[in-house]
């Protein structure tokens, strides 16, 4: 019985059965598993980057950027084609796109109007330079 202000005292209480630490979570294992773990981590990151496909948001949205670009100069390049060749002097036009220097072609198929869609106050980039190519590659 215990009374008031006394301490309850049992050696059953008083020996502490703490649970022993595994080895490898002690001292110098310790250190080896957070090492190992560390240098998992950074060569998880250098496969997975490198060769895994992995990228950061950034440059996949600069890739969704440059895919869909590409994706509109292709559509509308044709329909700067067909406006090129069912205008009233296509012929003579095309003879001076021929003449034209390769840098100065893409401006020659702007100036002409070719290259703007219907609707549309602006030339897409890059619409006149594969415009150009296009009509080069025509025989």
């Amino acid at each position: 019985m215990c009374l008031v202000g006394e301490e309850f005292s049992s050696p059953e209480r008083q020996e502490t059965n703490h649970m022993a630490m595994p080895q490898y979570l002690q001292g110098e294992s310790l250190t080896r598993l957070l090492q190992g773990a560390a240098v998992g981590f950074v060569a998880t990151l250098v496969v997975g980057f490198s060769w895994g496909g992995w990228m950061l948001g950034s440059s996949a949205s600069k890739m969704a950027d440059v895919t869909a670009k590409s994706a509109v100069v292709a559509a509308i390049a044709p329909i700067c084609v067909q406006q090129f060749q069912s205008s009233a002097e296509a012929a003579t036009n095309m003879v001076e796109l021929k003449k034209a220097d390769t840098y100065q072609q893409a401006t020659f198929i702007e100036k002409g109007g070719w290259a703007m869609m219907p609707g549309s106050t602006d030339v897409s980039p890059g619409v006149s330079q594969a415009c150009a190519k296009l009509l080069n590659d025509l025989k």
